[in-house]
């Protein structure tokens, strides 16, 4: 398959791009920044300048592209949510999908599926509420972003264009992630739970969530939005005592969300939301997770 790729040197688009390549497939990477995604990724040999704002210079490469997967988006942990800084967030991937949408509709060979990033942000806090695909959306500013972001890429179905909008979790990796700025505490013995800990925590190993990926791009029954989760979410206090026993480090020093708040502003909100979202389509179309307990994927990640 010929599979263009927006937002490859990120932690997702690292290892999907890794997983394509050993497959066989033709990747290319749109990049603003050529020379350092060559050093990102390695097997990789397509490239394309990319600058979202800017679909004339890029566009045509979608022609005869059997796939596109859209992972671009400005990093919530970047910095703090100024006004200047939220723009930056809503824009990066209402107009870069937008745009990426324009040029498939446009394409004389148009890809059979766009896969398009998204996020559990977008249910908003709702405490004990078991999340599905077919929730009720919440209201704060992460999702209504993931909202937009949606909504730009379910145009693609305009052009007869399969569309899946993963909305990932809380992502577990050593190399990057929330699960790497947590382990600097743990190992300095003062780790614990971020706000209460009663808020649901809805994870996913990173080898599922790629693999998530690829199984939604090879099977055609996938369409619409995907929960990027574990099929058992956890809530925080369990969370952070299971990282602690497989660190073999204690536990208990709760990081309120008052003092989160001034730590990082409004996205304390999001990082303290109780979000019990389930993997429901995936299960249903009998997608096999390889870590469904915690403590083993804690465990092949940090053992």
């Amino acid at each position: 398959m010929k599979i263009i790729i927006t937002g490859a040197t990120g932690l997702i688009g690292r290892s999907l791009c890794e997983k394509l390549t050993n497959r066989g497939e033709e990747v290319t990477v749109f990049t603003r920044n050529i020379e350092g995604a060559k050093k990102s990724l390695p097997p990789i040999k397509n490239f394309v300048e990319w600058n979202y704002r800017n679909p004339a210079k890029w566009q045509n490469e979608i022609n005869e592209t059997d796939a596109v997967i859209h992972l671009t988006g400005a990093n919530l942990f970047g910095k703090r949510w100024d006004d200047s800084y939220k723009r930056k967030i809503l824009e990066s991937r209402e107009i870069s999908t937008r745009n990426l949408v324009s040029a498939i509709k446009k394409a004389e060979k148009k890809p059979s599926i766009f896969i398009c990033s998204s996020a559990v942000g977008i249910y908003g806090n709702q405490g004990d509420q078991l999340l599905t695909e077919e929730s009720a959306t919440g209201n704060d500013f992460l999702a209504r972003v993931c909202k937009t972001w949606e909504e730009e890429a379910a145009k693609v179905e305009d052009a007869n264009v399969r569309r899946v909008s993963i909305r990932t979790g809380i992502v577990l990796s050593t190399k990057d992630g929330a699960l790497k700025q947590m382990l600097l505490p743990f190992k300095l013995f003062v780790g614990g739970p971020l706000g209460n800990g009663k808020q649901w925590f809805p994870w996913i190993h990173i080898d599922d969530l790629i693999r998530a990926y690829i199984f939604s791009l090879d099977y055609p029954k996938i369409n619409g939005a995907v929960n990027g989760v574990s099929p058992n979410p956890v809530r925080m206090n369990e969370f952070s005592k299971t990282l602690g026993e497989v660190l073999h480090r204690p536990s208990f020093f709760k990081v309120p969300a008052s003092v989160l708040k001034i730590i990082v502003g409004e996205f304390a909100d999001s990082i303290t939301a109780s979000l019990r979202a389930v993997p429901e389509k995936l299960v249903q179309n009998n997608y096999n997770f390889k870590f469904v307990k915690l403590e083993a994927a804690l465990k092949d990640l940090l053992q």
